[in-house]
């Protein structure tokens, strides 16, 4: 009896094996393709053309993913739910979403009072000005005028700070 349990599990431990030895196989037979059948190879395991100009490289990783992933399993379900949801509402897991860039048309005057001193700027066509001089963005004004480190665009009051759930319980109030 005890050699019939070590006789399966022998059975089992080569049938584990055998995949690696089959992607082994597959990964030399790999890196003597050319660029062109490498791309004929994705094709038959993705089912797609290969995006445009993809190295010799990420081609090559592409396929070895796609063998591994047939000889020992995918994703679990679990893990592609995860991955599935997370892709699905990237608010949802507290991501900042794009802001939309400022346009400013020359000639635009940006007023902000600051300790009790009223600044002015100008804004040009190839950045800003204040107090005579010029400057590449609004930030290093910002910068100058206070001393520390404010966004440009939120220091003018072009944009208002994003404020959490957290934040607004903490403070008893919101924006406004």
């Amino acid at each position: 009896m005890a050699f019939a349990a070590t006789a399966s599990k022998r059975g089992a431990r080569a049938d584990m094996d055998k995949p690696a030895i089959n992607v082994a196989k597959e990964l030399a037979r790999l890196s003597a393709l050319t660029i062109f059948e490498l791309r004929g190879e994705w094709r038959r395991l993705h089912r797609t053309p290969p995006p445009m100009r993809l190295s010799r490289d990420l081609l090559t990783r592409g396929i070895t993913y796609k063998l591994q992933e047939r000889a020992y399993g995918g994703l679990s379900l679990a893990t592609a739910r995860k991955l599935e949801h997370a892709n699905a509402d990237p608010q949802s897991r507290g991501a900042a979403k794009p802001v939309q860039p400022i346009s400013l048309r020359p000639g635009t005057r940006l007023v902000r009072e600051w300790r009790g001193v009223t600044h002015m700027v100008l804004i040009h066509a190839d950045g800003v000005e204040w107090r005579g001089q010029r400057y590449r963005s609004l930030t290093i004004v910002a910068r100058k005028i206070t001393g520390a480190r404010w966004s440009g665009p939120r220091f003018f009051g072009l944009r208002r700070r994003q404020l959490d759930s957290s934040s607004t319980a903490r403070t008893g109030h919101g924006q406004g």
